[in-house]
């Protein structure tokens, strides 16, 4: 088997979002970076599928010199190759994406043969565009299913789970096959000290794509209001008593 999985450099989730003065970018001055959470569930999920039928997992990536920091912790994971598209650092839109990556994907091929499953995160950790592979499916005429739960490859064929309303449903589709992975379809795994040393060994194979002439225009980026949250002082000791009482009575409690 042979599973190609593309992943993205983000800034991790844990850090504080701002955004750039224009408010075209995200500030990335204090932030750290990971592999997309979708991604890295995607990741796994090709590990544990080339695990389970043998054959080859390859980890992509199209971004800035830098995106070679996550190739290496995907194949400390487990996969056996990397292919990094060098950008500028500059974001591509998805029509631009999608088609670099499908030009990656037949070059590859050529050389190696198919791609029997091609995974991608359900949607960037980023900026949360989630069009990517349907456009590469439709781009190389393969089947696609996003926003999946459960992945089984069985000869020729691979089965795909979407939860839905009282229950999941289930997806058959022929190999080759494009799946949007969801997060939470497993638990990643931690890189190990041995896998971190052999993955600095795994050959990449990095390339300069040419950037298509855009055909989206980003307006602008705005960070979601974080919830407010408010405490009110009532008293101090026997003091706060009555004013307890009415906040309860306001509340209908008493």
């Amino acid at each position: 088997m042979k599973v190609l999985v593309a992943i993205k450099r983000v800034p991790a989730v844990a850090g504080r979002i701002t955004l750039t003065d224009d408010e075209r970018a995200i500030d990335v001055k204090y932030l750290g970076f990971a592999i997309g959470p979708h991604e890295e569930c995607a990741v796994e999920e090709a590990v544990r599928l080339i695990e389970a039928n043998g054959g080859e997992s390859v980890v992509l990536t199209l971004g800035a010199a830098e995106s070679l920091e996550q190739l290496r912790e995907a194949m400390s994971l487990g996969v056996s190759r990397a292919i990094h598209l060098v950008t500028d650092g500059e974001e591509w839109d998805p029509q631009g994406t999608a088609a670099a990556i499908v030009d990656a994907i037949r070059a590859d091929e050529a050389e190696s043969g198919p791609f029997d499953l091609c995974l991608f995160g359900n949607e960037a950790g980023d900026t949360g565009d989630y069009q990517v592979a349907v456009r590469v499916a439709a781009a190389l005429g393969r089947p696609c299913v996003t926003g999946i739960k459960a992945i089984a490859a069985s000869g020729s064929s691979v089965r795909c789970e979407q939860e839905a309303a009282g229950g999941r449903d289930v997806y058959e589709l022929p190999i080759p096959a494009v799946v949007g992975v969801l997060e939470g379809i497993n638990l990643p795994r931690y890189p190990s000290v041995p896998g971190r040393i052999r993955a600095k060994s795994k050959p990449v194979n990095a390339s300069e794509p040419a950037r298509p002439a855009a055909r989206l225009e980003m307006v602008k980026l705005v960070v979601p209001q974080q919830e407010a949250h408010s405490a009110e002082i009532l008293g101090n000791g026997a003091a706060a008593a009555p004013a307890v009482v009415e906040l309860l009575a306001s509340l209908g409690v008493l």
